[in-house]
């Protein structure tokens, strides 16, 4: 284990207590001496933890610390470039530019030996994604929509060809293998519906906000479709 592991997982430890947690408990949980016990207490209180206590008497984090960036696991730093990189292939531009900000900040912020496993990842996606099934709209329109809560008039084809014209409350953008789904609210046919965006011929904005919140849009389509953040 990491010196850097070892700090994270003393920091969740604490975060598991609210009451002040004697020394030796801690560091036989953590399987480490009692002398390095206190040498990470104090390299985390020098970090800007807020660790309140003392040898002989215990110790306990107080609320509202936040873990600093540098503060991930190698398997949480392993899902941190894993996402960012298939957002990087499967995203719209804006996304893409976002994904490779946010490694190259993280890796900033990394202590070295982090920062290598970082680099060296060998957890790969397809190089382009993003051609797959968005066709020839902006996908960054949509997302700006679903953002700000503005209803869309959008030209659809549907799977037969046929083609209509709707207005829309975008809530969700789905980032699918095959295809791009956005979830919205539907005028037209007054409920839930699903559109790929590669049968989105064209979309604009139409001119102001839809009347509800789109997290409570979100609650309905969960509850009507019966999707969770675990499925």
């Amino acid at each position: 284990m990491s010196r850097s592991e070892r700090l994270l997982d003393l920091l969740q430890l604490l975060r598991r207590h609210r009451r002040p947690v004697a020394g030796a408990v801690m560091a036989e949980e953590l399987g480490v001496s009692l002398r390095t016990l206190y040498r990470d207490i104090a390299t985390l209180q020098a970090q800007g933890a807020a660790i309140e206590g003392e040898p002989g008497v215990g110790y306990v984090l107080k609320p509202g610390f936040v873990l600093p960036p540098l503060m991930f696991s190698v398997e949480e730093i392993e899902a941190l470039v894993l996402g960012s990189r298939w957002v990087a292939a499967a995203a719209d531009g804006d996304l893409k530019t976002a994904a490779r900000d946010v490694l190259a900040k993280i890796a900033a912020v990394l202590p070295p030996d982090l920062r290598e496993e970082m680099e060296g990842s060998t957890l790969l996606v397809p190089k382009d994604m993003a051609s797959i099934a968005s066709g020839t709209i902006d996908v960054s329109v949509l997302r700006r929509a679903i953002r700000s809560e503005r209803k869309l008039v959008v030209i659809y084809r549907d799977v037969e060809g046929v083609v209509t014209e709707r207005v829309i409350w975008p809530f969700l953008l789905g980032f699918l293998d095959h295809a791009r789904i956005v979830g919205a609210w539907c005028e037209l046919r007054q409920g839930f519906r699903h559109f790929r965006a590669d049968r989105i011929e064209s979309l604009s904005d139409a001119g102001m906000r839809y009347p509800r919140r789109r997290q409570a849009l979100l609650q309905e389509w969960r509850e009507a479709t019966g999707y969770t953040d675990k499925n």
